[in-house]
């Protein structure tokens, strides 16, 4: 863990806190940096969506099915 001094909006530090239901403002930063980055991985996939050619049919689907 890395300890660092930065100077943050007061007003957005409550903001953030209120609607991520945090106590500190380090679990409020914290959290809201892991809600960016999931955030962001969910744009990553979502732009891949639909960019993967897939060479399954029903048939295959059902053979797969069987096999679990």
């Amino acid at each position: 863990m890395t300890r660092m001094t930065v100077t943050l909006d007061e007003r957005i530090v409550s903001e953030a806190r209120d609607l991520l239901k945090t106590k500190t403002k380090r679990e409020t930063i914290e959290k809201a940096l892991i809600e960016v980055i999931k955030e962001k991985k969910r744009e990553i996939a979502l732009a891949h969506c639909g960019g993967i050619e897939l060479d399954v049919d029903q048939e295959k689907l059902a053979v797969y099915r069987e096999d679990v």
